[in-house]
């Protein structure tokens, strides 16, 4: 048996064809899932294995990005998603998808309805598209293991991807090894804050983090656009391994397949 994967979409979603593609990859059994389906009861949470949001612009990012759709989250759907949670399957929120996880409190404290974080406008007052590197940083992170210490190349599309909550809040993240990805300076491969490497000025070069159990991920840049290796823009230019973002599509299958 595959373990089922949840895209979850509604309008305003535009990077769910890409996540199905990289689950599907990776050996999911994916399954494209409105948001309105969940609501009526035609589809459970229960159902799968692996719940991904993706990225876009859900509901326009009308008021802020991801709020309309953290708020379902939170009310109409608080039990579905809890009871997820609870037992113990992994959670991806990609882009927008980062956005909505943190506002519904699921990161950085696993507190659904208190937000301790936000993703705020970019540093740089626009919108920024281009590959950048990350650092892969020590977490309990189950989609990152083996990974640890290695400098990956992700796509960016986002204009408000700057990560920043209080010094209590940043200190339990930091301390509880939470960060999961960090931009990183392409030589020395270390954390940067500095622009254009650091596309948005997020506190701590923060790309990505993780809950403390690290089944919950969420992160800025788009790991499922680099699968194949013709993703990469410099793809004939040199031998990049295996495309950076499979990996953690991969991880999180073989960790839901363990737990069927």
């Amino acid at each position: 048996m595959k373990p089922r994967v949840c895209i979850l979409r509604t309008d305003g979603t535009n990077c769910d064809l890409e996540t199905y593609y990289a689950f599907d990859k990776a050996g999911g059994q994916c399954e494209m899932v409105h948001v309105n389906q969940l609501r009526s009861g035609a589809k459970r949470l229960a159902e799968y294995q692996i719940l991904a949001i993706p990225g876009g612009f859900s509901y326009g990012d009308d008021i802020h990005s991801g709020k309309i759709l953290s708020v379902e989250l939170t009310s109409l759907l608080k039990d579905q998603l809890s009871s997820f949670v609870a037992a113990g399957k992994p959670v991806i929120g990609i882009c927008n998808g980062f956005q909505v996880l943190v506002r519904t409190g699921l990161l950085p404290r696993s507190e659904l309805g208190t937000i301790s974080a936000t993703l705020m406008h970019n540093d740089s007052g626009h919108f920024e598209c281009r590959w950048v590197n990350l650092v892969i940083e020590e977490s309990p992170c189950i989609f990152t293991r083996g990974l640890e210490g290695t400098v990956v190349q992700y796509q960016v599309a986002h204009g408000e991807g700057k990560f920043y909550t209080g010094a209590e809040t940043l200190d339990g993240i930091e301390s509880n090894g939470q960060v999961v990805f960090r931009y990183a300076d392409p030589v020395a491969g270390k954390p940067t804050a500095v622009y254009p490497l650091n596309p948005n000025g997020s506190l701590n070069a923060i790309a990505g983090i993780c809950d403390s159990t690290g089944r919950v991920l969420g992160l800025m840049p788009h790991p499922e656009r680099y699968v194949e290796t013709y993703h990469h823009p410099n793809w004939r230019r040199g031998h990049f391994g295996e495309p950076h973002g499979i990996p953690l599509f991969r991880n999180a299958v073989d960790f839901a397949m363990k737990n069927l």
